[in-house]
């Protein structure tokens, strides 16, 4: 049984909290906030064994087996070298890290300390990623040409996002799906990328990103943390097309003709929340000894984040970084 702890107490450790209270073979263990108070009522509420009221304390409990980073974006950094120093493996939501310096180094830690870290972007785990590909693959809408994404939440009022210290804005926390979701369909060979935006307090609010690929492909993407988007995801080929109801949990996957007829249409699997995948495929990666998961490569996530990095950097939008 792994025992998994939750570092910090907020909105995303709710729902892993949810989803681990509900499998097998993981054992919802500890949870730390910033004061004993918080994390005892959390601990209470989810049922977890262990309450901590700091960090360091939680990362010094030799039961822990995974530490799931559930803090800010800005401090993905700080607490994931802080649970790799303690020992711990780690599961880091994302996006990962705010650039793809301070990736490299936690992965080199990690490998320096034989332990298994990786990034939590549960789209990269889930069944309806293979049941994509695996549509494509059969060659029902012939060769791929294009697809678009949206991906877009009302939260322009939340701190974290309209705040540069908290490496708020809309490509870290939405637009990392997008560019996820293009290289998850078309593969890792992109030939250029382009990136406009609407600002806020100096902060990118909608984000419009074009991505092309080897093969004449191209990707067609808008983020946006001002308002509700649709969510849908769309793939093209010469012969078709599917269209995926919620690109960042599909809902369903339907399959269409070039005469716009619908010709298939799958659901995917019942899950608890969806996290459950990232958390298993984490069991099965220290049970065997692994320091990263093959569902998402450490150079996979660092050339995100590398393609992150270059899109701000066309903007002048440079994140403060907390060491």
């Amino acid at each position: 049984m792994m025992k998994m702890a939750i570092l910090g107490a907020g909105g995303i450790a709710v729902k892993m909290a949810s989803t681990i209270t509900k499998m097998e073979n993981v054992e919802a263990y500890a949870v730390a906030a910033r004061d004993l108070d918080r994390a005892q009522a959390f601990a209470d509420q989810y049922g977890f064994t262990r309450a901590y009221g700091s960090y360091e304390e939680m990362l010094a409990d030799d039961a822990v087996d995974l530490v799931y980073i559930a803090t800010p974006h800005s401090h993905h950094f700080k607490h994931a070298k802080m649970s790799l120093e303690a020992g711990k493996n780690v599961l880091c939501e994302k996006a990962f890290t705010v650039n793809a310096a301070q990736a490299r180094e936690l992965m080199d830690l990690a490998k320096e300390k034989k332990l298994l870290i990786t990034e939590a972007i549960w789209t990269r785990y889930m069944p309806s990623r293979k049941m994509i590909n695996d549509i494509i693959a059969s060659g029902v809408i012939g060769e791929v040409t294009s697809l678009t994404a949206n991906l877009g939440y009302e939260l322009k009022d939340v701190k974290r996002i309209w705040d540069p210290k908290l490496a708020g804005g809309a490509l870290l926390d939405v637009g990392v799906y997008l560019i996820n979701f293009a290289r998850m369909v078309f593969g890792e060979d992109m030939t250029d990328i382009s990136a406009t935006a609407v600002f806020r307090n100096g902060v990118d609010m909608i984000d419009s990103i074009t991505m092309t690929f080897a093969g004449e492909k191209m990707a067609s993407t808008q983020a946006s943390v001002y308002g509700a988007l649709d969510r849908d995801g769309a793939v093209f080929g010469t012969d078709g097309y599917i269209k995926i109801q919620n690109v960042n949990n599909p809902e369903v996957i339907k399959v269409y003709d070039k005469d716009y007829q619908e010709v298939a249409s799958y659901l995917p699997p019942e899950q608890i929340t969806g996290y459950e995948y990232e958390v298993e495929a984490c069991r099965k990666a220290i049970e065997n000894g692994d320091l990263e998961c093959p569902e998402m490569p450490h150079e996979e996530t660092v050339k995100v984040l590398e393609i992150m990095d270059s899109i701000r950097k066309s903007w002048g939008y440079d994140i403060p970084v907390n060491a």
